[in-house]
């Protein structure tokens, strides 16, 4: 996976992002320029963003950065003020949720968004019943036998094992719930899945079988992009981690030449500096995406 510098804060070193997307293809999702202000706070400032079919990029950073600002701006809760969305190549305009979701976009939020005294078909069914047309607008049974196939259907291709699909939300364990709410989004045919916290306040097995999930749906094809205050969480799973800082872009690195310590200084300012002069003495950070000259491919942006 090449890796890319940009001396910029939003990241969007035009050519060395086209070298990047030349070698792999066209994003799943892309965004350039994104920018937002609420009143006087300017919450995000010319962000760039890709993530790739097949990839889990991890969004870090500290409380404040923009994180939620940004997912809200690809699901369509916030509008940005300026920049461009692109999903599968194509300019797209996301006003509102359901744009989000019609152009394969779901996002799973911390609290889940699951009705707990519903059982798992119909929470995963919640607002979309699959219904049989008897007497066109007075009868239209559901068709709760076809709803249960397509259920274990989605079930199987996750691996997710519950007691029954037929018992209450309220009685399955954290990680089932997760699992669910994932299960829900695939049901809707995503292409791009974005987790919001998806191991917050879970166990170690919980959490175990949530990122084997993750890597399940990295498996099958789908652009998976994970918001997580975990580092260990983010560096089991991810290819990619992307940093925010104080709404913009500071930082790109690959997973599998760098360190939490690496990330963590990205993510809080300390050492920054140094970070960049040991890099530049390294053949890291020039925009060099063979990598050959670096020994790790870790990409810093400069904060300006």
């Amino acid at each position: 996976m090449a890796e890319y510098a940009s001396p910029n804060p939003s990241g969007g070193n035009a050519s060395a992002a086209q070298g990047q997307m030349s070698q792999r293809g066209e994003p799943a999702l892309r965004l350039t320029g994104i920018s937002k202000a609420f009143g006087a706070v300017q919450a995000l400032r010319n962000v760039d963003f890709e993530v790739y079919a097949g990839e889990v990029v991890g969004l870090v950073g500290d409380n404040g950065a923009g994180k939620s600002t940004l997912i809200k701006a690809i699901s369509g809760v916030n509008i940005p003020d300026s920049g461009a969305i692109y999903v599968g190549g194509k300019h797209v305009s996301i006003t509102k949720p359901s744009d989000a979701n019609a152009l394969g976009i779901e996002t799973v939020y911390q609290d889940l968004a699951l009705c707990d005294n519903l059982d798992v078909v119909a929470n995963l069914y919640l607002g979309r019943e699959d219904r049989t047309t008897i007497i066109p607008y007075l009868v239209r049974p559901m068709n709760e036998i076809a709803m249960e196939q397509r259920t274990r259907e989605v079930l199987e291709q996750l691996d997710v094992k519950i007691p029954s699909i037929r018992v209450p939300v309220a009685s399955l364990s954290g990680g089932q719930r997760q699992s669910i709410a994932v299960a829900k989004a695939i049901l809707r045919n995503a292409q791009v899945v974005l987790l919001d916290e998806p191991t917050a306040a879970l166990g170690v097995a919980q959490t175990r079988q949530v990122l084997q999930l993750i890597r399940r749906l990295r498996d099958s094809g789908l652009a998976v992009v994970v918001i997580s205050h975990n580092l260990a969480d983010v560096f089991e799973v991810v290819d990619r981690v992307i940093v925010l800082r104080l709404g913009q872009r500071v930082a790109t690195f690959d997973v599998r030449n760098t360190t939490p310590e690496q990330v963590v200084s990205a993510i809080t300012g300390a050492e920054f500096g140094e970070i960049l002069s040991t890099g530049n003495s390294n053949g890291i950070g020039n925009g060099d995406s063979n990598g050959d000259s670096a020994q790790s491919s870790v990409s810093q942006e400069n904060d300006q």
